[in-house]
């Protein structure tokens, strides 16, 4: 009996301690009734700028990293291919620290954090071409066709990722009792050889 009373006792104060903290908390939110909504919380606000003035943004951007000579941008969209002139006589651990920095600076900013960085000179005056021609009006098709062959020469190409094929998929199809006589079947055919 002094066990179940023991409980009791215990269960009756949980259950009155529960009912105090529920009425603080109660309180507490009546009285917090100051509440701000956040209408936008990036903290870089993105402004509607053409494909041309965002290009010059993010080739701004560029040339303001330590041994980056001149730099020139092109922006389809969301997607921006920067290239970046430097000293031919750099090294390539050096350029790539410099490709680096300019990747970092650019993607703290709200318009090159999708950006594609090209370091060589044959890249660089592609993409200057590139850049006059879509100034010029040329069509949208011959102007992707060439970004995405500038692209496709600079990014690491890999393996394909696909998903493992089964090994037999006919027997997911077959019945479980079908799938046995088949079972016995083959095993009569492999021992009558």
């Amino acid at each position: 009996m002094k066990p179940i009373l023991i409980i009791g006792g215990l269960l009756f104060l949980i259950a009155c301690q529960q009912q105090e903290s529920d009425s603080l908390l109660q309180e507490k939110s009546n009285t917090n009734t100051n509440m701000q909504y956040v209408s936008n919380s990036d903290p870089v606000p993105r402004e509607d700028k053409t494909n041309q003035e965002t290009a010059r943004h993010l080739a701004k951007l560029a040339v303001e990293i330590p041994d980056v000579h001149d730099a020139t941008a092109v922006v389809i969209g969301k997607f921006a291919v920067v290239g970046i002139d430097v000293d031919k006589d750099l090294d390539r651990s050096r350029v790539g620290v410099i490709k680096y920095s300019v990747a970092e600076s650019l993607k703290d900013d709200p318009y090159g954090r999708e950006a594609l960085i090209v370091a060589d000179a044959d890249g660089v005056e592609r993409i200057r071409d590139l850049g006059s021609k879509m100034a010029e009006g040329h069509p949208v098709e011959a102007v992707t066709d060439e970004l995405s062959q500038i692209v496709a020469r600079y990014l690491p190409e890999g393996p394909v990722e696909h998903e493992p094929e089964e090994t037999d998929q006919n027997k997911e199809k077959i019945p479980e009792n079908e799938e046995k006589e088949i079972d016995e079947i083959q095993e009569e055919q492999s021992t009558d050889q």
